[in-house]
């Protein structure tokens, strides 16, 4: 098996303490050694001998921690970037996303993935839970560029059966490939847009193939409002008696919840993907994190697409996350620095069920790390790795990639593609993708 020595790193370490409450630490010069796929050791520099292995990553004391992991993104999307901007949601989704979206060729989603994921790549993300269409070739892309993906054929409920044969098929196809890289999930898009009957067989494909499901689901307190007034039933409640509130399943984005909701999801243990600047700039309402991680339900960092974020930058989304609950409780002891370190790590594989093999720099775990350069004036003076960490770090600190033992990024170059290229290919097919045809979309916003 390849071997793998990252040589004289501060490590980043994620702990509870007795009581409970995350603490973030850092070993000093310290070396972390992979066999295969897997962390073998974390150890002081100096007693590994660097002949020994097949590669070496000197780290001179920059910093090695846990890949980000996203666990909500329709990356593709990055091919539409900009193009819906400063509108309310139904006007994004009914004149905007949705005819955009019916220009979508299969070659599109795979160069939209490989951009998006070169992107994340370049700024530490090493995991993605992918929620898009024509997912075979975003499955190929992803393979390709050696990034780990959690990936669904999103589908709505006015495509029937044939929908349904297609997710299966999908799954049957792809999980477990790339090495083990890629995983599979059932991808029904929302409540809103899929009656129960179809939530119904979703749930059916989820029990029949061992597989999660990823959801959207009371994305804003109005779309839970006018549930109850149409249903008597909540988004959650829905997915309750369809089948789909189970655990494993990934619920974006929860922000319209109620708190008989939230004891729902604690009992059947879900997780929630938590993507901050999609809230802002649509003006939508907010997460409760602190509601949620109460009663045990687990929290991931996400971007949801770049046509609500315009970046794929987990950084930025992290600094949100932190900022907006303490914004919202009116409160700055709400979810400070060794809380949303592990949101964006161990909390967010744990969305995923990935959380006994990701998230940690540890022996045993899956060696998905980066190292990051906190020599930057804007880190400067250094008092605090942590922190500086959650509010300073830009994605361009990202030095070296790791994903599952393989160099994938190293010193700000992509190991397996070409980014030129992939720029060339997704810039050809612009004036065709821009267009938005009076009358023509793939669904209607109708919460």
């Amino acid at each position: 098996m390849p071997t793998l020595l990252i040589q004289n790193a501060a490590v980043l370490t994620l702990t509870d303490a007795a009581d409970g409450t995350p603490r973030a630490e850092v070993l000093a010069a310290h070396d972390v050694l992979v066999v295969g796929n897997l962390i073998s050791a974390v150890q002081p520099t100096g007693q590994a001998d660097p002949s020994q292995f097949d590669e070496v990553v000197r780290a001179g004391g920059k910093l090695v921690m846990p890949g980000l992991i996203n666990t909500h993104a329709h990356v593709p999307m990055v091919i539409f970037r900009g193009l819906a901007e400063d509108v309310s949601i139904d006007r994004w989704f009914n004149e905007f996303i949705w005819p955009l979206e019916s220009n979508l060729q299969p070659d599109d989603v795979y160069w939209g993935m490989l951009l998006g994921a070169s992107e994340m790549l370049l700024g530490g993300v090493t995991t993605v839970a992918d929620h898009y269409f024509h997912m075979d070739v975003g499955a190929r892309a992803i393979d390709e560029i050696g990034m780990r993906g959690v990936l669904g054929w999103a589908v709505f409920g006015s495509q029937g059966q044939s929908a349904l044969e297609t997710t299966e098929r999908f799954i049957r196809e792809h999980q477990g490939t790339a090495g083990g890289r890629i995983s599979t999930v059932v991808a029904p898009h929302a409540p809103y847009t899929c009656d129960d009957d179809f939530l119904r067989a979703c749930a059916g494909l989820v029990e029949k193939l061992s597989v999660p499901a990823h959801i959207h689901a009371a994305e804003m307190r109005e779309q839970t409002d006018l549930s109850l007034q149409k249903r008597g039933l909540t988004p959650i409640e829905i997915l309750q008696q369809t089948g789909l509130l189970r655990r494993g399943t990934i619920i974006a984005h929860a922000c319209g919840v109620l708190p008989n909701d939230i004891e729902l999801m604690a009992d059947a243990g879900v997780g929630v993907a938590h993507a901050p600047k999609t809230y802002l700039k649509l003006g939508m309402d907010v997460t409760p994190i602190p509601a949620l991680r109460s009663v045990g339900v687990a929290v991931g960092l996400a971007s949801d697409g770049a046509v609500s974020n315009n970046t794929l930058d987990l950084w930025e989304a992290l600094r949100l996350c932190a900022m907006m609950q303490k914004d919202r409780a009116r409160n700055p002891e709400v979810l400070p620095v060794a809380e949303a370190l592990l949101i964006a790590t161990r909390e967010s594989a744990r969305v995923l069920g990935m959380d006994d093999r990701l998230g940690a720099v540890k022996p045993g775990y899956l060696a998905d790390l980066i190292v990051v350069d906190l020599s930057g004036l804007h880190h400067q003076p250094l008092h605090s790795i942590p922190a500086s960490l959650v509010y300073n770090t830009m994605a361009s600190d990202v030095q070296t990639v790791i994903v599952d033992g393989r160099v994938v990024v190293r010193d700000r170059h992509l190991r397996h593609i070409d980014p030129v290229q992939v720029v060339h290919q997704v810039n050809r097919n612009m004036q065709r993708l821009a267009q938005r045809v009076p009358g023509q979309r793939i669904q209607t916003y109708q919460p």
